[in-house]
């Protein structure tokens, strides 16, 4: 019963997602939805490792940006197709995560935090002085978008492009949320619970890290590579530990450790900087504010109050 709920609510908000662009009457908020949706992909892998694992990761921008960097590189020095290019993103980001991911999670806690931290500070510097492959602080320019000049869809229009990325943030959650009922996802929240406990009953939770580290970093790479091809743009200041941190908060803030969650947490540190505007000299200040009380006051999240609020009327009822 409370499953069919489940899906009956998530079916209500593919739905309204649908008919968003038809409420929205000013384009700029439709480039925010199409953002959000990116973050939305990127926060569902942020989850993986640091909702259901218990390990906080600070390199999923810097794996975004691997992702932005390869399709874009692939198409300009390979001339593949683009819709190659998004496919292939993704896998190129899980090589990188793997020669990192092994010797990073030998580490727990903190540790595991800063390491991946300095992983993205790497990251970042080789993109800002790398100018023969990535053209430095500069940038890549002309990125294409994916139906190319005879397409049969208007890429060049935001709506095309919004309906483009909601259908793979939805396809990644689903994803997402099948990993977590599998036998892989018990694992990997029994590991978040106790990891001690795991080892001391044959399983080789090294395995099921590394695997949730990787897969995090393919959702990364894939939310890259969406972001490059819409913005025809890419440099590496948007690729730095500030924007890793974003990730995390989406996390905490939407419900870490809820499928919810993330695309809460997407569409909040997405859509909150723009609505704090008004005071342009302290925006950051307060944004920094707003999270804070956040983390403090609601531990689980939006979606695990909403679900506390829920079962409080289920309980009533």
């Amino acid at each position: 019963m409370a499953r069919n709920r489940t899906f009956i609510l998530y079916g209500l908000a593919l739905v309204g997602f649908v008919l968003l662009p038809q409420l929205i009457s000013v384009k700029y908020y439709i480039h925010l939805c199409v953002l959000a949706l990116i973050w939305v992909i990127a926060a569902q892998g942020q989850n993986l490792i640091q909702g259901y694992t218990g390990y906080v990761s600070i390199v999923q921008a810097g794996f975004m940006g691997i992702g932005a960097y390869s399709t874009a590189l692939m198409g300009m020095h390979f001339d593949l197709p683009v819709w190659l290019t998004i496919i292939l993103a993704p896998f190129v980001t899980a090589f990188f995560a793997l020669l990192t991911g092994y010797p990073s999670l030998r580490v727990k806690g903190h540790y595991f935090a800063i390491v991946t931290l300095a992983f993205n500070m790497v990251i970042f510097i080789v993109l800002m002085n790398f100018h023969d492959l990535t053209q430095g602080e500069a940038g890549i320019t002309g990125i294409p978008n994916p139906g190319g000049k005879d397409a049969l869809f208007n890429w060049r229009d935001r709506e095309t492009y919004y309906y483009f990325v909601l259908i793979i943030a939805a396809l990644m959650t689903g994803l997402a949320a099948l990993i977590v009922r599998s036998r892989i996802g018990q694992i990997l929240v029994a590991i978040r619970q106790n990891e001690d406990l795991v080892g001391a009953v044959g399983i080789a939770a090294w395995k099921y890290k590394l695997f949730a580290f990787v897969t995090s970093a393919m959702f990364a790479g894939l939310a890259g590579a969406i972001y490059a091809h819409y913005q025809s743009f890419i440099n590496p200041e948007i690729f730095g530990i500030a924007q890793s941190l974003d990730a995390i908060l989406a996390v905490i803030i939407g419900g870490s450790g809820t499928i919810a969650g993330p695309i809460i947490g997407a569409f909040f540190v997405v859509f909150l900087p723009e609505y704090l505007r008004f005071a342009d000299s302290f925006r950051l200040i307060l944004y920094g504010l707003v999270l804070v009380l956040a983390t403090i006051f609601m531990p689980r999240g939006i979606a695990g109050i909403a679900r506390d609020l829920m079962e409080k009327r289920r309980g009533r009822t």
